[in-house]
């Protein structure tokens, strides 16, 4: 009898009677047969209800964590049970969940070490495939995420999109604000995939949504116009700036193609003035106090020679400097980003031009951000988080996987080694 306990205890079979123990030579395995006790014997895998027994089922094996250096099994009977709910379904184990071939203990060691360290070092140390690893991580937070409100005090939120997978492969993503925490994911960038949040997190939590950080993605406003239209909304300062690091890019590339002649069916070669014109991308790029001695040297040169080019790059430094005040007086940046509109609009640059018409619409989120002090600074943070996961996760079956490693990871509920 003390010998089964031992057994037991090692084994992490719970609620089980551990019959025999032997080593499978042709396995090299330690292999464990149970029987499950009575107690907890007959019981549906989904609503735990004791059912009737259906017919024996078959003998089923379930791999545990190793003892040492060898591996270890348990094999027990798996018989069928008639649930009035579910049907007939193969009976609970204690020691498993429902479906799965590994023990919840194996489990919970697998989710832990895929979180911490490299998939390389998990499947080494578990011996097991990688796209297993992705099973028992999303088998793992589907257990979790059941148990846990994530949308509990749930009050500011910034959405956002993160590329995961070459051919425009997209997660939308939504981050507290106040925790920092990942609340939910999901694979698409679409104002169907938003509804999907706002419809897992229901009317009344949705109506509590007091600030919505956001890009200026016309998807995103339309749902949120919708869903959470008593909601602050407020525009990233990051992505405005990027608009602007982006128009700046396209003058530079209408300079390139006049400085050699491209266009028009002419192919341009890059020679005298449009050779230094050419690296001249990251001195336009980069905050002005970020340059080197080279980078400066190149911003004096277009300022002498391409005055139409070197406009538009302060136009850009005008509205970070928007951004930049906010930080100290919101007042003054709203001053600002009104004076920027108005110089935009008489520049006469096209690009910028059209850049005023698209900060004029959103004005009112912009300011909304200056003066609450909202940005999606955070969700950057975990976006570049989850690429990292995303690099990590490589071979993953599905996005599933990825998504389920990522709320473990940064949704605030690690899982814990067994009998910790």
């Amino acid at each position: 009898m003390r010998s089964a306990r031992l057994w037991a205890g090692l084994l992490g079979v719970e609620q089980a009677v551990v019959e025999s123990v032997e080593f499978d030579p042709v396995e090299s395995a330690v292999v464990a047969r149970v029987r499950v006790r009575k107690g907890a014997s007959r019981r549906c895998p989904y609503c735990r209800q004791r059912c009737a027994r259906y017919d024996a089922g078959v003998r089923r094996r379930w791999r545990a964590l190793d003892l040492g250096t060898v591996r270890a099994v348990i094999e027990a009977d798996a018989p069928r049970v008639s649930c009035r709910v579910h049907g007939v379904v193969v009976a609970a184990v204690p020691w498993a969940r429902h479906g799965a071939g590994h023990t919840r203990a194996f489990d919970a060691t697998v989710a832990w070490l895929a979180v911490h360290t490299a998939k390389s070092a998990v499947s080494q140390v578990m011996r097991i495939g990688w796209r297993t690893v992705g099973a028992i991580v999303a088998r793992v937070w589907a257990d979790t995420g059941a148990v846990v409100d994530r949308y509990d005090g749930l009050r500011r939120i910034g959405i956002d999109e993160v590329s995961y997978k070459k051919g425009h492969r997209y997660l939308t993503v939504v981050v507290d604000h106040d925790t920092g925490r990942l609340v939910w994911a999901a694979p698409g960038k679409s104002a169907a995939t938003l509804h999907a949040f706002f419809d897992e997190l229901g009317p009344d939590r949705a109506a509590a949504i007091t600030h919505v950080s956001a890009d200026g993605a016309d998807w995103i406003s339309a749902v949120l116009r919708r869903r959470c239209p008593d909601a602050v909304r407020c525009a990233d300062a990051f992505h405005v700036v990027a608009w602007a690091t982006d128009a700046v890019d396209r003058v530079r590339r209408q300079a390139w193609n006049e400085a050699t002649g491209r266009g028009a069916g002419r192919r341009g070669v890059a020679v005298g003035a449009a050779r230094q014109l050419k690296n001249t991308r990251w001195a336009l790029w980069k905050n002005p106090e970020n340059l080197t001695d080279a980078q400066q040297a190149k911003l004096a040169w277009i300022a002498k020679t391409h005055p139409r080019l070197h406009r538009a790059w302060a136009l850009k430094e005008g509205l970070r400097l928007v951004f930049t005040l906010a930080k100290t007086s919101p007042a003054a940046a709203i001053e600002a980003l009104d004076r920027w509109i108005a110089w935009a609009r008489r520049s006469r640059i096209d690009v910028f031009v059209d850049l005023q018409q698209r900060v004029t619409r959103h004005r009112d989120q912009i300011i909304a951000a200056i003066e609450h002090g909202l940005s999606n600074g955070r969700i950057e943070s975990v976006n570049a988080k989850i690429r990292l996961i995303t690099r990590m996760a490589f071979g993953f079956h599905s996005p599933d996987a990825l998504i389920a490693l990522a709320m473990l990871s940064l949704g605030g509920h690690r899982p814990q080694l067994p009998n910790r």
